[in-house]
């Protein structure tokens, strides 16, 4: 339950949140200062070792200078210095001890065992170490079933003929603690596996670490340790005194047997090792030399030696490095009142931006920091390309061609003209004071993005992005011209080096704003004119399902597209976006089509079984419907708001007067058969309202002649109006006379009289002419048009007339 609450609320905080643009202003402003404070660490003296000083530079003040070569000597001395840790596991002995006495233990029991104690019933219930033996097996048997287990605990393999000679010798004690003794004697010694490696460390010693208890002694006699092969070889010296009395080949199986089992125990602790060094290496200060206030750091005409030259760094980085903080903060402090200026002049009075504001915020903001950063990348890579480059190719040159103008193209093609030149101020601003405050640099960027912007605005097909590439390379030629003449820097092919990047620098604007604008748009949910031309197409798999699936709502969009188009443009409004809303508006529709009058067929209606109440839920899903097919095909946060705006709070006229038919006046509340809204927010979402509602209306007309158009849409828009539906869109009385003008002109020519046909009869009804003689709407729509006339004839009554 937790998680469901805190989801939202993490979303409506980045969508609408109050703090979220504080937070943003000043994560802009932090990071333009990370970017820009590296451009400020240069040196004031930047001289290398060999060149030739042209003034005598003196110490202001006492300062310290490290002596890199001494501190790193010391630190390789104090590493060398830390010896090597071993492990000791001294347990190690008295755990092969362990196995090897219980390995011979129980093989002693066979024969100390009466035979009949041997045998066990396997059926009985009582459990035993040993393995079930017959009473007819030998005795040879017996032990010959027990040689896996030996071998298994003594962790060795041993041939059959050793084991006999064991057998014979019955397992004796005194053989066994011959083999103990022997290799206790050796593991205690110990043993390492590489014992020359071991040797490497005898000028130092090592520190060998008892793994039981944990304590570590220094060890400078390496030589007392065995190693493996010579821990093997002294198993026969270890012996010889204690095994001299014994048979040969007995004597020579306790040697194999000890040989076999000896193990190192003296093991290399590499990651301690190099943790104790790292840790020596880090506690070693720098070693640092005081100079004193007047010391005469260079002479003119001396040759910069070494150590002057470290001198002069470390000058550089105390003495100025709370200056280099203080300039980055300023800076970021400029671009802070830039960010804060811009937004209050143009954003913050713009309706159709505070609706996404935090949204369009985010974007902006993310557009900015990511070309402050491409500017910051081209100082380096400047320098690399100009290290090996011919003489006449400058830093400067590459700073031409950096494609600074697709952040204007890019926010022009998504928020405006009007936007996109407003921070075309900043992003030259900021560009310029990151290439270390050249003001040629700051007029190159204005220019070419303010213009970049101006021929991004009408973007609808995806080769405007290349035209307008390469007119910002022609402008650019022209611009760098009359920089490198104003600065008289033109000589030699510098002129022309500057010419290349700033064409190219254009082109690149184009081709990168082509890249990034489908990312845009799916980061984001914006739509562009180019994504609403490949939504406009009938052919799109939504739309030809609404076609099959219900026939008359997408007749009824196609034509409610077509006049929101028509009247967008008569009132400045985006006609692209407005037709491609009204073909969408009703999409919701699709699931359950036949609960809709204009897909029903052979005078069937679904609603007469259905209560009033039912009726409206089914009405207003379609809505909530629409939304989540319109989200799950992608069609942008536009389309996606007029869906839910297309219907505004608007009264479900017909079921709400059927209820108060069945329940009373009294009985019903009219805000229950109202659409959950919101209402329309944009002009375009006012028009596909006005347009849903006069098209629909419009079909239920018997004798559609062009007054009778007049009037129904004179008397719904009125309505609307009147109703408050399109209080918070931009809509003014003077575009609802262009709007009624618009859509009565297009009404009229759809609905215009033919010539009636001799051979077709109509009758009197108007229902062969109509061919839909299911109308439960049309008493709606006549019942508002008589109600209006009466009642509202008197506002807006000459809406639509010229």
């Amino acid at each position: 339950m937790v998680k469901k609450r805190e989801i939202p609320s993490v979303r409506e905080f980045f969508r609408s949140g109050p703090i979220f643009p504080w937070l943003l202003l000043t994560a802009v402003t932090v990071l333009f200062m990370v970017i820009l404070y590296p451009t400020l660490m240069k040196a004031k003296h930047a001289y290398e070792a060999g060149d030739i000083a042209d003034a005598d530079i003196k110490a202001p003040r006492d300062f310290f200078i490290e002596d890199h070569e001494s501190t790193e000597a010391k630190r390789r001395q104090a590493v060398e210095g830390v010896r090597t840790v071993y492990d000791h596991g001294l347990s190690l002995a008295i755990h092969l001890n362990r196995l090897a006495r219980e390995a011979f233990s129980k093989c002693r029991q066979v024969f100390e065992t009466d035979r009949e104690v041997l045998w066990i019933d396997p059926n009985a219930e009582r459990e035993t170490d040993l393995p079930t033996f017959s009473e007819e097996e030998s005795l040879h048997e017996q032990l010959m079933k027990l040689k896996v287990d030996f071998v298994e605990m003594i962790g060795i393999s041993i041939s059959d003929g050793a084991y006999s000679i064991l057998e014979k010798e019955k397992f004796s004690k005194e053989i066994e603690d011959l083999i103990v003794r022997i290799l206790a004697e050796i593991l205690n010694n110990g043993v390492v596996s590489n014992k020359e490696f071991l040797l490497k460390e005898t000028d130092r010693g090592i520190t060998l670490r008892n793994l039981g208890s944990g304590t570590e002694k220094r060890v400078r006699n390496l030589k007392q340790f065995y190693g493996l092969d010579q821990a093997k070889t002294m198993v026969r010296i270890v012996g010889q005194p204690l095994l001299k009395d014994l048979d040969y080949n007995l004597r020579n199986l306790i040697v194999d047997l000890v040989q076999q089992m000896i193990q190192p125990n003296i093991t290399l602790n590499r990651s301690e090792t190099k943790a104790r060094r790292k840790k020596a290496g880090r506690e070693i200060k720098p070693i640092l030399y005081k100079i004193k206030a007047g010391e005469m750091l260079l002479r003119e005409g001396e040759r910069v030696t070494k150590v002057q030259r470290l001198k002069l760094e470390a000058l550089q980085a105390q003495s100025h490095e709370e200056k280099h903080v203080a300039t980055g903060i300023g800076a970021a402090l400029i671009v802070f009142c830039l960010l804060i200026t811009t937004y209050m002049l143009h954003l913050n009075l713009r309706s159709d931006f505070q609706r996404n504001r935090n949204i369009n915020l985010l974007f902006i903001a993310s557009v900015l920091i990511v070309f402050f950063f491409l500017a910051r990348l081209s100082i380096p890579l400047g320098g690399a390309l100009t290290s090996n480059a011919p003489l006449s190719l400058t830093p400067a040159s590459i700073y031409f061609g950096i494609p600074m103008a697709s952040a204007a193209m890019t926010l022009c093609l998504f928020m405006g003209i009007d936007i996109a030149l407003a921070f075309a101020i900043v992003i030259s601003a900021g560009t310029a004071v990151i290439l270390k405050n050249r003001f040629d640099l700051f007029l190159y960027f204005f220019l070419n993005c303010t213009m970049a912007a101006f021929w991004m605005q009408s973007c609808r097909e995806r080769n405007v992005f290349i035209k307008a590439g390469l007119k910002i390379g022609l402008l650019n030629v022209v611009l760098v011209t009359a920089i490198d003449v104003y600065t008289a820097d033109f000589a030699g092919l510098k002129i022309f080096w500057d010419w290349a990047f700033a064409f190219f620098g254009g082109i690149g604007a184009g081709i990168v704003t082509a890249g990034i604008a489908p990312l845009v748009e799916m980061a984001y949910g914006y739509t562009t004119d180019i994504k609403l031309l490949e939504l406009a197409n009938l052919d799109r798999p939504i739309l030809r399902r609404l076609m099959l699936e219900a026939p008359g709502t997408y007749h009824h969009s196609v034509i409610v597209g077509s006049l929101v188009e028509a009247a967008a443009a008569e009132i400045g409004a985006n006609p692209l976006l407005g037709k491609v809303c009204g073909y969408y508006h009703d999409i919701g529709k699709i699931n359950k089509p036949l609960y809709f009058i204009e897909n029903q067929r052979h005078g069937k209606n679904k609603h007469d079984k259905l209560a009033p109440s039912m009726s409206k839920r089914i009405l207003i899903a379609h809505v909530k419907d629409g939304v989540e097919i319109a989200v799950k095909n992608r069609l942008g946060q536009n389309i996606v708001d007029t869906i839910q705006q297309s219907h505004g709070t608007s009264l479900i006229t017909y079921f709400y007067e059927r209820a108060k038919q069945q329940m009373g006046d009294d009985a019903i509340n009219p805000d229950d058969f109202r659409y959950p809204g919101p209402k329309p927010q944009t002009r375009e979402a006012g028009l596909v309202m006005l347009a849903d509602i006069v098209e629909a209306a419009s079909r239920t007309l018997e004798n559609p002649t062009p007054a009778r158009i007049q009037g129904l849409v004179q008397n719904l828009i009125n309505k609307v109006f009147s109703d408050g539906q399109l209080d918070e869109c931009e809509l003014t009385l003077k575009d609802l006379h262009n709007i009624a003008k618009s859509i009565i002109k297009i009404l009229t020519g759809i609905h215009h009289h033919r010539v009636e046909y001799p051979e077709k009869s109509v009758s009197g009804n108007g229902k062969e002419k109509n061919g839909r003689p299911d109308r439960q709407q049309a008493k709606q729509h006549k019942s508002i048009t008589e109600s209006d006339s009466r009642s509202g004839s008197s506002r807006l009554k000459r809406l639509g007339l010229s």
